[in-house]
């Protein structure tokens, strides 16, 4: 239902801005980053570099000080001066593709003559691969070619996909006859031809997307390396800032601007419009080509892992001794020296046969798929750890992203907020965009300190707090959607709509709607937020690119599992020549009972989440003094 504005939250993952500081005195209090990684590790200097988009702390290894970002850039590339070309590239980008989805049920209902659940399968799809590609992308980019190539392709990309989709709306053929009705038509579906042209469409701005959205940060970071000016972390944290500002403000253009010009000026201008912006989009990032830092590429952790599982593999038949027997593993200088004793069938991928042949003779291992690093064998471990609790997360994606049928419901509802004014069916999702945002900024600045205060010492809740909070409010929007959707069909049928379902109900879409979409949007502030920050903080601090990946990769998933639990319920339902519970007659169908099964759907995610918590134990840093049932030190209440 909120799903539009997924990729703020992305952003703040990317950012860091919004990671909540510890409540104690940190020897960096003007520095908003290394305030972060501070709290990740308090063993950090402060400084640290960018790996796949993400700050990465660096170590205290004597008196040296490492380089803020490492780069191969001059003094005559790069810097400020490139920026506003590398923001805009992506702040372009996000109108563009933002602003197409809202309305795409409309236009496929209406347009391609789909079922509301065949249309509502292709958005969920479409979304899917959205949020898969920036993992391709940042993987590419990081191992392969490097970000610029990454970054124009995917502008490239991007843009043909929108001009093709925009020649749908102007080239008759390209889709079934014109129908003058919202939602049952007499025409014919569009032919097998249409429909794959229609999602070729699609995928060309999904990989486009990857490729912008997978870099455009950290290359934007690149150009700010100026390892030799005191000011580099100032300059690197006003960049995280304006880039985070430049996403928000693009969502709630592409949700008002945007989704009201294809309202009222029709389809041809408002898929037209997202054309020119991706081509400024376009334009902006290649005019500055010249004067861009371009780093390399570099060994990507994804390489590491699959490393890992190919060496236990191929080591299976080690026999593992105790830890204190004298084995010997293969570590760095500056790594642990073994393995822990969870998951040890991974440890035979550290372990030395033969010194003479494993090792060269500056005892790097000869063969890093037959013999790897104890880091990379706990760094693996380490993500295997998180993988259920990231599951909860998939399950959250599903409630969230129900985003089409709440159009089709607010648009047989009264959305005029004056005689001479309604808001477009497809921006209500604002509201839980406004909810979330300003849920986070009381949480932080009024809520915690107010608590701290009448507490007299620091509070906080734990991460694991705040996801199981977001999933249970996730579970609450659900049910209010339900009885809201409840009292809409039961008034429809009484107006004697029951076969209109373009007919509007006498309800005021604003003030029914309102609740399901703050709530919605509270459960985001709690759930998604503290899902990101649990990822940084119990992954190892080189494995800051897998929690961004995680997270993209969890929507991926849950956009996929959304899909099949609509296709099932649609299957299911309409059995027997009953109306589908997802029928496209709104009001002849059971949108509410659809809600009622995501909401028992979310209240045993909470189950499942409250259980996988406690398997889990507690999180890094947390200490178990007991206080009601809870534990707290000096920043936060440990769940």
């Amino acid at each position: 239902m909120y799903g539009s504005h997924r990729y703020i939250l992305y952003n703040i993952l990317k950012s860091d801005v919004m990671i909540r500081k510890p409540y104690h005195r940190s020897k960096y209090p003007n520095n908003v980053v290394a305030r972060i990684l501070a709290n990740i590790h308090p063993h950090s200097t402060g400084e640290y570099q960018m790996e796949s988009g993400n700050p990465v702390i660096v170590e205290e290894k004597g008196e040296k000080e490492e380089p803020l970002l490492s780069s191969t850039s001059s003094h005559s590339k790069g810097g400020v001066r490139t920026v506003p070309f590398v923001i805009a590239n992506e702040a372009f980008e996000r109108v563009a593709s933002q602003g197409l989805q809202p309305n795409m049920i409309i236009y496929l209902t209406k347009e391609y003559a789909l079922p509301a659940a065949g249309a509502a399968n292709v958005i969920f799809l479409w979304s899917a691969a959205t949020d898969f590609f920036p993992i391709v992308g940042a993987f590419a980019a990081d191992s392969y070619v490097g970000r610029y190539p990454v970054i124009g392709f995917g502008s490239l990309v991007s843009l043909l996909g929108m001009v093709l989709l925009w020649l749908t709306t102007i080239i008759p053929q390209a889709k079934p006859a014109s129908c003058t009705q919202l939602i049952r038509c007499s025409r014919k579906s569009a032919t097998t031809p249409q429909l794959l042209y229609l999602y070729s469409c699609l995928g060309l701005m999904s990989i486009g997307a990857g490729g912008i959205r997978s870099s455009s940060m950290a290359f934007g970071a690149d150009q700010l390396d100026r390892k030799h000016n005191p000011k580099n972390a100032g300059v690197l944290r006003a960049f995280f800032s304006w880039y985070y500002v430049s996403c928000t403000v693009s969502v709630l253009i592409a949700l008002s601007c945007v989704v009201y010009i294809q309202d009222n000026l029709g389809w041809k201008i408002g898929y037209g419009v997202p054309v020119v912006l991706m081509l400024f989009s376009a334009i902006s990032f290649f005019l500055a080509s010249p004067f861009y830092v371009k780093v390399k590429a570099n060994k990507s952790l994804l390489t590491g892992f699959a490393q890992v599982i190919v060496a236990s593999y191929k080591n299976r038949d080690i026999q593992l001794l105790s830890l204190d027997a004298k084995e010997m593993y293969y570590h760095t200088k500056w790594s642990i020296t073994k393995p822990s004793e969870n998951l040890r069938f991974l440890n035979k991928a550290c372990v030395i046969r033969n010194p003479q042949e494993d090792l060269t003779r500056d005892g790097k291992a000869s063969d890093p798929w037959s013999l790897c690093t104890v880091n990379q064998v706990e760094e693996l471990k380490s993500l295997i750890k998180v993988i259920p609790i990231w599951f909860t997360g998939i399950l959250m994606t599903l409630m969230i992203n129900q985003s089409s049928f709440p159009v089709i419901q607010a648009t047989s509802m009264d959305r005029h907020i004056t005689s001479n004014f309604e808001i477009p069916a497809g921006s209500f999702t604002m509201f839980s965009m406004v909810a979330m945002i300003s849920w986070i900024a009381v949480y932080d600045h009024i809520i915690i300190p107010l608590l701290s205060r009448i507490k007299g010492k620091s509070i906080r809740l734990s991460l694991k707090e705040r996801m199981g909070i977001g999933i249970f409010f996730s579970c609450i929007s659900m049910s209010t959607a339900a009885i809201v959707e409840s009292f809409r069909r039961e008034i429809a049928v009484k107006q004697g709509f029951s076969d209109n379902p373009q007919a509007v109900v006498n309800m005021s879409a604003v003030l029914w709607l309102l609740p399901q979409y703050v709530f919605g949007g509270i459960a985001e502030g709690f759930n998604i937020v503290g899902q990101i920050e649990f990822f940084y903080s119990e992954l190892p601090k080189s494995m800051s690119s897998i929690a961004s990946c995680l997270f993209m990769l969890g929507m991926s998933v849950g956009d996929l599992l959304a899909s099949f639990v609509m296709s099932t319920v649609d299957d299911i339902t309409k059995r027997g020549g009953q109306e589908s519970w997802v029928s496209s007659n709104i009001n002849k169908g059971h949108y509410d009972y659809y809600c009622w099964l995501l909401a028992g759907l979310s209240f045993l995610n909470f189950i499942y989440f409250v259980g996988c918590s406690k398997a889990y134990g507690p999180c890094k840093r947390e200490v178990g003094l007991d206080l009601g049932g809870y534990g707290v030190n000096d920043e936060e209440v440990a769940y």
